[in-house]
C-alpha cells in the first residue's frame, strides 16, 4: 500500500455522484466538492496554495471573476504534481477549466480536475 501525502479515501471521489448530488443540492455540493480538491492539491504540493474561504469571498465579491483566476490555478497546481511525480502533464488543462467556468459549467471543470486527481491514485476510471 503507497503512503500518499492526502488520504485517498478522501481524495477519491465519484464523478458522476459527484454531479448527481451538485444538481439535487442546487449546487451546494460542489461547495464542499471544491474544498476537497483544494485540500488534496495543498497536500499534494506540499504547500497551503488554496483557500477555500478566501476562494469563496472573492468569488462572491468579484461576482465569479476570482473562480476563474482559482480555476486556472488549480489546473496548474495540478500541473505541477503531475510534473514532480514523472506523470504524463494535461497541457491544455488550464484552458479548458477556464473555459468550462467561464461558459457556466463549471461542474465540468471539477469534474475533469477530479478525473485528474484520481490518477494520482492510479484511478483511470469513475468510482
Amino acid at each position: 500500500m503507497r503512503d500518499y501525502p492526502y488520504p485517498r479515501g478522501d481524495a477519491v471521489r465519484s464523478i458522476v455522484l459527484g454531479i448527481i448530488f451538485s444538481i439535487l443540492t442546487c449546487g451546494i455540493y460542489t461547495l464542499y466538492w471544491q474544498y476537497k480538491q483544494m485540500e488534496t492539491l495543498n497536500a499534494w504540493l506540499h504547500r497551503n496554495e488554496y483557500s477555500f474561504w478566501l476562494w469563496l469571498f472573492l468569488s462572491i465579491l468579484t461576482c465569479g471573476i476570482f473562480g476563474l483566476y482559482y480555476e486556472y490555478k488549480m489546473a496548474n497546481g495540478i500541473n505541477e504534481i503531475q510534473e514532480n511525480n514523472g506523470w504524463r502533464v494535461s497541457d491544455s488543462l488550464a484552458v479548458i477549466c477556464v473555459l468550462l467556468a467561464l461558459f457556466g459549467v463549471g461542474i465540468a471543470s471539477l469534474a475533469i480536475q477530479q478525473f485528474e486527481i484520481h490518477k494520482f491514485y492510479g484511478e483511470h476510471s469513475d468510482m
